[in-house]
This record gives structure tokens, sequence and C-alpha cells, in this order.
């Protein structure tokens, strides 16, 4: 991915040095038909093409603000509610995640997400032991985790 950013940020000085123009507009022209250059030689490179690893993380980055919004309004329910009736408890998620950095970026998204904290990974990486404040269903909980955040950081590295 990086070498096609790389390439592509190339063909666009090329095209801003053979033009001879030097302005923004020039780079855009560049860096846009540098793009097509890419997407038409793509056969010869071994990753998928970076535009679509891009539209992925913009992807995750809203998957995360919605699950945020949805959880903030969630705890925000708990706090205003006169009687505490939630049951709070620890679960542990079997992923499918191999790389440090994935299961890295899959724990700190569930950590930040309100209500919600990893407590320990496993020693082989496999699993994670979260704290939930308010768990009904542990199979529901671990069906969200996976369904949103796993799926879309296994779309942004592979």
């Amino acid at each position: 991915m990086a070498f096609q950013l790389l390439l592509n940020f190339f063909l666009a000085f090329i095209w801003m040095f053979l033009s001879n123009d030097y302005s923004s507009l020039a780079f855009f022209k560049g860096f846009f038909f540098g793009g097509l250059v890419i997407v038409a030689l793509r056969r010869f490179f071994t990753h998928r093409i970076y535009f679509l690893n891009i539209i992925a993380v913009i992807k995750l980055l809203f998957i995360f603000l919605s699950e945020l919004i949805k959880s903030n309004f969630a705890v925000l329910k708990v706090i205003l509610s006169p009687k505490l009736t939630i049951q709070p408890g620890i679960f542990a998620l079997e992923t499918d995640l191999e790389k440090d950095w994935e299961i890295t970026i899959l724990s700190n998204l569930i950590t930040l997400t309100p209500g919600t904290l990893v407590v320990e990974v496993s020693e082989d990486n496999k699993t994670l032991y979260i704290h939930a404040m308010d768990i009904g269903d542990v199979e529901q909980a671990k069906l969200d985790i996976k369904n949103t955040f796993e799926k879309a950081i296994k779309d942004v590295s592979r």
C-alpha cells in the first residue's frame, strides 16, 4: 500500500514537472491521472489498490463513531435511571485477528467505547477478556464486536 501511495505522489510530481505547472491544481490532476495509471497496472502489484484501504479506514472510523454514540446513550440511560438494573460481567472473546497491530486496534476500539474495557489479552493473542458495564446476552455482545469492529479491521488489513 505504501509503495502505491508513493508511486502516485511520484507520478503527480512528474506530471507537474512535465506540464511546467507547479500549482496545486496541477498536482491534483497528476495525482488523479497517476491513480488511473495505478488502477490500470493493478495486476502487477501484490496487494490490493490503496484506494480501497483508505475507504476501509474511513468506514472503520464511521463504525467507531456510530458505536461511540450508541454506547454513550446507553451509558447515559443507565446513569439517569432511578434504579440500577445493570449486570456487569467479564467475558472472553475469541478473535480471528492475527497481527499484533490488529489486536491492539481492536482492544483500543473496545476500550474507547463507553461501558466496555479490555482487561486482558491471552498469551497467544487469540482471546480478549472484556469487562462490560451492562451485559444481558454474552453471545450477542460477542457477535456485535465481531460483526462491527473485527470485520472492519479485517477489511483494512487484508
